[in-house]
């Protein structure tokens, strides 16, 4: 029975068309959890990780807009915050998706810290999107009042970025194995609380956003899965993105996959995550797997039919 990780993209919490309320997330989260209790159904063995750049942000906004009323919270409790409720959303829809395919297994969070770096040189260079997208004008008014770093993010917008530090350690990983057997787990959302370890042993909380391709990485290394798999919006990775000459991907060796990277062929805090966290795991496992797809053809991609498969030859 082979095990899978799988990381979803921010599409398959939270569509464009649909409203960014609690109640159009969850509408949302039932389609996403459909296709996840399919691929359950078959028999794999799961554990479930998810990104949370549009819900922090409005956390954050909340707080925000609300601080003459009550103190606003740091970076990592809105974080943790965002776990919970994603996680929730998950666990109600997950748990229902399954039962109507008759399968009755526990889904439970597991809000999860990972260590990072303190003197990781991604602090300094803000790269993460985060929050809503905003217009070039809204856009240099917020770094003009807020002091806040904006970056055009891949033709869509403009959107607040924070650091992505590289997650080192899994803090809960000990519970997340113990529970893998009989449970599906939904660990490390929105790429897991960063944190540094003090030389006295205790966590401190910082504000950055783990890239969730990398959080997934590390947990499917720890884990010791099979499959490590990225859902996306496209069906396919594609070199020569939005050009005449644009062609999608079956297949990438590692070394193919470093020569695309090594070209600029993907966009930093978009496509670029995905494969980067495709390589790593294929480097430390080279007789796995990483496949990069959509969320509805997700089954049709473990059976071979499609997507993006990256292997280490």
């Amino acid at each position: 029975m082979s095990k899978i990780v799988i990381a979803l993209g921010g599409n398959a919490l939270q569509a464009k068309n649909s409203k960014p309320t609690s109640e159009g997330q969850l509408e949302v989260v039932r389609h996403t959890c459909g296709r996840l209790a399919e691929i359950s159904a078959k028999g794999y063995e799961m554990s479930i990780v998810h990104g949370n750049g549009p819900q922090v942000g409005r956390i954050l906004l909340a707080f925000e807009t609300a601080k003459d009323v009550t103190p606003a919270m740091p970076f990592d409790v809105c974080g943790a915050m965002s776990q919970g409720y994603i996680g929730y959303h998950i666990q109600q829809a997950l748990k229902y998706a399954l039962s109507a395919r008759n399968k009755h297994c526990p889904v439970v969070t597991v809000a999860t810290q990972l260590v990072v770096d303190k003197d990781d040189k991604a602090f300094e260079n803000p790269t993460k999107p985060i929050g809503p997208f905003y217009t070039e004008e809204e856009a240099k008014q917020l770094m003009q009042e807020k002091g806040y770093a904006m970056k055009e993010d891949a033709g869509r917008g403009w959107r607040r970025v924070v650091a992505s530090p590289t997650p080192r350690k899994i803090v809960e990983i000990d519970a997340i194995k113990n529970l893998w057997k009989s449970t599906i787990v939904v660990s490390c959302g929105g790429g897991g609380i960063p944190v540094v370890e003090n030389p006295d042993g205790t966590l401190e909380g910082v504000a950055a956003v783990i890239d969730k391709d990398f959080a997934a990485e590390l947990l499917a290394e720890q884990v010791e899965a099979d499959v490590m798999m990225i859902l996306t919006e496209v069906e396919k990775v594609a070199v020569n993105w939005g050009r005449p000459d644009q062609r999608s991907l079956d297949r990438m060796s590692l070394k193919e996959a470093a020569r695309h990277v090594e070209e600029g062929q993907f966009a930093p805090g978009s496509m670029l995550p995905k494969v980067e966290a495709c390589m790593k795991f294929v480097r430390q496992n080279p007789q796995k797997k990483a496949i990069i797809t959509s969320l509805d053809k997700a089954l049709e991609a473990l059976e071979g039919k499609t997507g993006t498969v990256i292997t280490f030859t």
